[in-house]
C-alpha cells in the first residue's frame, strides 16, 4: 500500500520556524542588561545590547513574516536590550560628568587664608601648601599677634598645614584656615611650647 508521500512526491512540506535570531536577541539583551549595571565591566554591555536590538528586531520581523513563532521571546529580547542600552548610556553620562568635574577641579584656583591670633609673644608659625607645583613649607616668627597670610594654589591636590607654637613665654594661640571664604579648620592651644595645629583641610 502506498503512503501519502509516495502518492504525492512533489508535495511541499511545511517550513520549519526560524526562531534563532529572536532567541539570540533575547540572550544578548539579557546578558547586556546584567553587565550594564557593573561599573567599568559595563563597557561589555554596549556591543551586547546593540547586537541584541538588531537580532531581536530581525526576529520580530520574521515573526510578522510568519517565518518564526517566538514572538514573545523576540519582544522580550528587544525590551531587555533597550533597557540595557539605557543603563549603559546613564553610566557613560555619569562617567563623562565625573571626568569633567575632575578636570574643572584640577584647573580651579583656590585662595587659602592663614590666620593666627592670641596673646603669645614668642609664637612660631609654620605653614605649608600643596598644589600642582608641589609642596612648600615656611616658618615665621611674627613677634606679636595677630598674623595672617594669603596664598593661592591650583590643581587637583590642595590643602596644607598651619602650626603655631607658643614658645618659652607661653600664652595662648588660635590658628584658623579659611579656604575660598569658608572656614575650613581652627584650633587653640595655651601654655609653654603649646602647639595649635590646623591641618587636614
Amino acid at each position: 500500500m502506498s503512503t501519502p508521500d509516495q502518492l504525492q512526491p512533489n508535495a511541499v512540506r511545511p517550513q520549519q520556524p526560524k526562531n534563532g535570531l529572536g532567541t539570540t536577541g533575547f540572550v544578548l539583551g539579557l546578558l547586556g542588561l546584567i553587565f550594564s549595571f557593573i561599573p567599568f565591566i559595563g563597557v561589555i554591555a554596549w556591543p551586547l545590547v546593540i547586537l541584541g536590538i538588531v537580532f531581536a528586531a530581525v526576529g520580530i520581523g520574521r515573526v510578522r513574516a510568519r517565518k518564526a513563532t517566538n514572538k514573545g521571546v523576540a519582544i522580550a529580547g528587544l525590551v531587555l536590550s533597550v533597557l540595557g542600552l539605557g543603563v549603559a548610556i546613564l553610566w557613560a553620562a555619569a562617567f563623562t560628568k565625573a571626568v569633567n568635574d575632575v578636570t574643572t577641579e584640577a584647573n580651579r584656583t583656590v585662595t587659602v587664608h592663614y590666620e593666627v591670633s592670641g596673646t603669645a609673644k614668642g609664637a612660631s608659625v609654620t605653614y605649608s601648601t600643596i598644589g600642582e607645583g608641589g609642596s612648600s613649607t615656611n616658618q615665621e616668627k611674627p613677634g606679636t599677634l595677630p598674623w595672617s597670610k594669603d596664598l593661592t594654589t591650583k590643581g587637583l591636590i590642595k590643602g596644607g598645614t598651619l602650626t603655631v607654637t607658643t614658645g618659652m613665654d607661653g600664652g595662648d594661640v588660635t590658628c584658623k584656615v579659611v579656604v575660598d571664604g569658608k572656614e575650613a579648620k581652627t584650633a587653640t592651644a595655651s601654655g609653654q611650647f603649646a602647639i595649635a595645629s590646623c591641618d587636614g583641610f
